[in-house]
């Protein structure tokens, strides 16, 4: 990741989530997405995919990421399979990525092997 996109992130990842957010416009989302180079815009969600070496490190992440987002009170959708978990970031409430969903996708990063 370029220094620059790192500190964007960094600092998202520093911010809480609010309630009532509001959808991010095309033009700011895409400014939020260069700082978090790695997950894609796809479906009016952000979307991505951590690699594990084994089940145990699997769950420990999903685990780390609850605590996440039950701190943040939002909440991501997620498919666990044995070394893997798909991630997405949406707020079904605003009908597609909101701030809420940069910064928790920049916590989530933090998590990352």
């Amino acid at each position: 990741m370029a220094k620059s996109a790192l500190m964007e992130s960094t600092a998202l990842a520093a911010l809480s989530c609010r309630t009532g957010a509001a959808r991010l416009p095309p033009a700011e989302l895409k400014r939020k997405l260069s700082a978090l180079p790695t997950w894609k815009y796809s479906e009016k969600r952000l979307r991505r995919t951590f690699r594990f070496p084994d089940y145990y490190h699997t769950i420990a992440f999903v685990n780390a990421l609850a605590w996440v987002a039950n701190t943040q009170d939002h909440h991501p959708d997620l498919e666990v399979h044995y070394g893997n978990v798909v991630v997405d970031w949406s707020t079904h409430d605003a009908g597609g990525v909101t701030l809420n969903d940069c910064i928790c996708a920049a916590k989530t990063d933090q998590l990352a092997p």
